[in-house]
Parts: structure tokens; sequence; C-alpha cells
């Protein structure tokens, strides 16, 4: 079984009938659909099996990711990878960047998981590369400078791409220690997606990831007003909407109150300093490998 990045199959069809539903439809479908397993995806180094997921007649495809398939990390010892991946989707989804796929954690086939929207990819969009210095086009940004193992020079770079600083705002207040390139989905809707966010939301900084093309530059506005969504989401008492918990109680679900603390402050510093940070400095600031 091919990973989410390579994925190309025959089942469009249902992949157009779930873009046509709104995200809180979608939502309900990851939720409350049937999921029948259809294979393992073999590149993840957690269980991670693509089903497809089938209520009142419309039919798509889903990432299930069962708790009782995760290895033990040291030291993320609180929950579990499958809920830190809905609590990383429920703080993109507050901000309004939308840039991870709709994801629940529902009862499956092997037990309680994670349960999240299939991407199709657009084969021929490029949005991360590692590129001959000679051969970054305009629009790209370059983050590492490093050499190959025949010597010759070769620079790690990404796309300019609005979705990709939301993304790369969004890395910061979840803390995201693991944004590696294969990470970054370009989707064949014309969106960008982040995917794999198990290691997110630790109160400890441990910031890893290939976007810091945009180190100590301004904020743009929607990156700004998404920021400050998402902090008022996070005030105590407050509801992102008339109906359900309050975000910090969604999230207390699945993290420590310690981390959403961490995720608040986070989220205050972002906004205070304006810009998005360089690297600490004491914690390796990409992750490896990069894909």
């Amino acid at each position: 079984m091919t990973s989410p990045e390579k994925h190309d199959d025959d089942g469009s069809n249902d992949v157009d009938a779930v873009a046509e539903l709104t995200v809180d439809q979608v939502e309900d479908l990851l939720r409350r659909g049937r999921l029948e397993v259809q294979g393992r995806i073999t590149e993840a180094s957690n269980t991670t099996l693509l089903c497809s997921v089938t209520l009142d007649a419309v039919e798509g495809l889903c990432v299930y990711k069962p708790v009782r398939g995760e290895r033990p990390l040291w030291d993320f010892p609180d929950g579990t990878l499958a809920g830190r991946e809905v609590a990383t989707y429920l703080v993109s989804k507050a901000a309004g960047f939308g840039v991870v796929p709709a994801t629940v954690l529902r009862e499956g086939p092997f037990g309680p998981g994670m349960v999240q929207r299939w991407i199709e990819i657009d084969e021929e969009r490029e949005l991360i590369d590692i590129v001959a210095p000679r051969h970054v086009e305009p629009g790209w940004r370059t983050v590492l400078r490093a050499r190959g193992a025949d010597g010759e020079p070769a620079l790690l770079v990404h796309a300019d791409d609005p979705a990709l600083r939301a993304m790369a705002a969004l890395d910061v207040v979840v803390n995201n220690a693991d944004r590696k390139g294969g990470h970054v989905l370009a989707g064949a809707d014309g969106r960008v997606y982040g995917v794999d966010h198990g290691i997110c939301l630790h109160q400890d900084t441990k910031l890893r990831t290939v976007l810091w093309g945009w180190v100590g530059e301004s904020l743009d506005d929607e990156v700004t007003a998404g920021l400050q969504r998402l902090r008022a989401a996070l005030s105590p008492g407050n509801r992102a909407g008339s109906r359900g918990p309050a975000l910090g109680d969604e999230l207390g679900d699945h993290v420590t109150r310690a981390e959403v603390k961490a995720l608040r402050s986070r989220v205050d510093r972002l906004l205070h300093a304006g810009e998005l940070p360089s690297p600490s400095g004491g914690w390796p600031p990409i992750p490896w490998p990069a894909f």
C-alpha cells in the first residue's frame, strides 16, 4: 500500500462526493460512517489503515490510526498520538486555517483511533523540494543549505504559498515536533494540507519543521486574524460556536491542562511578536529525515 502522499486510485467519484460536503458534514461522515479497511499504509511508523467510510449513501476514503497500533514515545507519555492529531485539527479549525483535514476520534474495526479524511494529491504540484542552488525559481523560500552525497551544494526549499504560511504559524502554536516535507500535501482540489500531527502540543519546546522560510518576517493579516480567533476561542469559558464545549475543554479531552496552557501562551507570544520566530537553538530545528 502506498502512502497518502503518493496514492492514486480510481476512487475519485467518492472523493468528489465528499468534496461537496461542509466541514461539519465531513466530520459527521467520519464519526458515524461505517468503516471498512481497504489496506495498510506500510510507510507509516505506527499502524495506519486506508478505509472506506459510508453514511447515508455517501462514501469516501479516510485514514484510520488505531490507538492500539501506536508505538509509545518516552517524551510524550500523556494521552495518545491519535488524540494529539484530533487536538491539532481542532486548533487549525478554530483559527480558520483549514490546513488540517477533518479529523475525529472514534471506535473502529481495531478499537478507538483517529479517523481523518483522505486527501487526493496533485502529483504535478510541488510544495517542498531539494534542488541545486541554480535551480531555485522565483516564488520559493530557502530553508537549509547543505551538500549532497557527491559534495554538490543543495538547498531545501518550499513554496512561498499563503496556506504554507498559515501552516508554519500552526506548527509554532501547536509545537509540531515533526513537520516533514512528506507531511505537506498538495491537494487535487488546489488546497494545501498538513497531516501526521501525533507529536504536537507538548508543553516543552520541541518545534521541528521544514517551514522556516519566513523567519523574522511579519505575520500577514490572514494569519494574524486566525491567531486572534484562536486566542479568543481559548479564553476560559469562551465557546467557538453556539453549541458544543469550549475549545479548551475539547482539547482537554486529548492533552493535559498544562499543554493547553502552554498552547495559549504560544499563541500570545506569536501575536505579541508579530512575526514567525527563529529556531530556538536548544532543539534540532528540522526533522530528520526531512521527507
